[in-house]
């Protein structure tokens, strides 16, 4: 006999094989399996958000795993919870299959889920979604979270004198995706799986940082409670990034640290940006730069307007590939 296909089981099955490795996380009022979920808010207000990956321009079968898919799915919407001040407290996930994947599949891409959480965001759990078929694999998450008696911390509250700071590792993931496209594809520019054997450990790293993200997501929350003014997600690339949230600020970001283009214009790098009062930037985000009266660029690089946008956006830089 061959291996079970998602074709092979029904809805409830694969539901259960879920369920069973994600269940035990639960702390909600109701939690999975019934027709939704019931949570606790802490403080009276929540903070949600969604995000969806889709198989061809947000991840390759034949570069990710599933456990690794799972991983990543959970880490950038806690990251963007994160960046709002929040602590993650519940997921929902809505998986649209394709009929021929193992069913094993599932059960590796819920284990990233469960890992995830555990190591990055203790006390939330996935709580709810839905299951479909679908020709094009994709997971679309919902993620919420509480502010615990804390204002949410937006895009549009930088003031002059502010310091810009950083938590967690720019470029990283850059060089990674540059490193799959470079070195693991065949002949004819489809995606071949990845062999880590010939791989240094800078460039496992570096892997690890595009497959597998690990945003600090715990230091939201101490930003908020610090007296950040502004904070985003960094998923598009850090001068992308800084342009928007100057934007919404209307001031101008000067960054005057040392950054290389990995680090300047690499996208889900899934750090957190952030700007403090003078004198307030908490322990694990690094200072970068300062806040600016608006001038005639959003973004300064060591004094001159950086060339180009930066960033990724998918509707311009997807290959149209899949693989």
């Amino acid at each position: 006999m061959g291996e079970l296909r998602v074709r092979d089981v029904s809805e409830g099955e694969l539901l259960s094989r879920i369920l069973g490795i994600l269940r035990p996380l639960s702390r909600a009022e109701v939690g999975p399996g019934d027709d939704a979920a019931v949570l606790a808010a802490p403080g009276g207000r929540i903070v949600a958000t969604t995000d969806t990956l889709v198989h061809g321009p947000d991840f390759r079968l034949a570069w990710t795993s599933p456990h690794d898919l799972g991983f990543k799915a959970a880490a950038v919407n806690l990251a963007d919870v994160a960046a709002m001040g929040a602590r993650p407290t519940a997921l929902l996930v809505a998986l649209a299959l394709p009929d021929a994947l193992p069913a094993s599949f599932v059960d590796e891409l819920a284990a990233g889920f469960r890992d995830a959480l555990e190591q990055l965001a203790p006390g939330c759990a996935v709580e709810g979604g839905d299951l479909t078929v679908s020709d094009t694999l994709t997971v679309a998450v919902t993620a919420i979270g509480v502010l615990d008696g804390v204002a949410p911390v937006l895009r549009s509250g930088a003031r002059p004198g502010d310091a810009v700071a950083v938590a967690g590792e720019l470029g990283a993931a850059s060089r990674g995706l540059r490193l799959l496209f470079t070195r693991f594809r065949g002949p004819d520019g489809t995606p071949a799986p990845v062999d880590a054997d010939g791989l240094t450990d800078a460039e496992r790293r570096d892997l690890a940082a595009q497959l597998r993200p690990r945003p600090p997501v715990a230091l939201g929350a101490v930003a908020a409670r610090a007296g950040a003014t502004a904070m985003m997600d960094v998923s598009d690339g850090l001068l992308l990034d800084a342009t928007r949230l100057a934007d919404a600020s209307r001031v101008t970001l000067a960054l005057d640290a040392a950054l290389d283009d990995d680090a300047l214009s690499g996208g889900e790098d899934h750090a957190l940006l952030a700007c403090f009062p003078a004198g307030r930037v908490p322990e694990g985000f690094a200072v970068i730069g300062r806040v600016l009266q608006r001038q005639d660029a959003p973004v300064l690089v060591r004094g001159a307007p950086p060339a180009g946008r930066g960033g990724w956006d998918p509707y311009a830089d997807w290959d149209s590939a899949k693989g």
